[in-house]
């Protein structure tokens, strides 16, 4: 069988942005959780701009997740992790997460990378990356950020609550609390010709 590739992705890869986001309405409807909405336009930015990760077993789409920046960079999230349920159980989550996680330290080394998650798998790769939970408080005050929860179908709680708690756990990962990171060359080669050092 085929290898797994997990990427960083970029232009060519815009052709899999509607399969990923059938892929991640599916799976909010089958958890009957609530997704923050993403248009193709969105998605086919963050790919050209060296903003998300893919995974790809030859031509088929086996997962993807993608990384925001809030608050004047200050802060950095990496969302919309899915895996296409073809390719479950099979540890490509924790292989975009890694990688994500990963180039988001680099393009970003002092910035705070939090995650909303109500996913008991997600919370696990977190804390073995070093989040830690936080109150809804610790994290950017960026309007632009809360604005994405207005999809979720759990978003009156968010409301009811003065956004201070909600069904997702905050967790949050602090650069100054870590040494720095060790980076891939591969991915530091892709985010150089990114950003037009290389």
């Amino acid at each position: 069988m085929e290898e797994i590739k997990v990427m960083v992705a970029d232009a060519s890869h815009e052709r899999y942005v509607d399969t990923i986001l059938e892929t991640i309405a599916n799976a909010a409807k089958v958890r009957g959780t609530g997704i923050a909405k993403r248009t193709h336009e969105y998605l086919a930015t963050k790919m050209k701009e060296a903003k998300a990760v893919i995974a790809l077993q030859g031509d088929r789409f086996a997962g993807f997740s993608y990384i925001e920046t809030w608050g004047n960079k200050h802060y950095v999230t990496t969302s919309g992790l899915i895996v296409h349920p073809d390719f479950r159980g099979k540890g490509v989550a924790k292989r975009i997460k890694n990688l994500t996680f990963t180039l988001a330290r680099v393009r970003w080394p002092h910035a705070k990378i939090f995650s909303l998650t109500s996913g008991s798998a997600v919370m696990k790769m977190n804390t073995q990356l070093g989040y830690l939970p936080v109150t809804f408080s610790d994290l950017t005050d960026d309007e632009a950020f809360w604005r994405g929860c207005e999809g979720c179908c759990n978003v009156d709680v968010l409301h009811r609550t003065g956004r201070r708690y909600c069904i997702c756990t905050a967790m949050l990962y602090d650069p100054e609390e870590h040494l720095p990171a060790k980076i891939p060359a591969e991915v530091l080669e892709r985010i150089r010709r990114i950003d037009g050092q290389g």
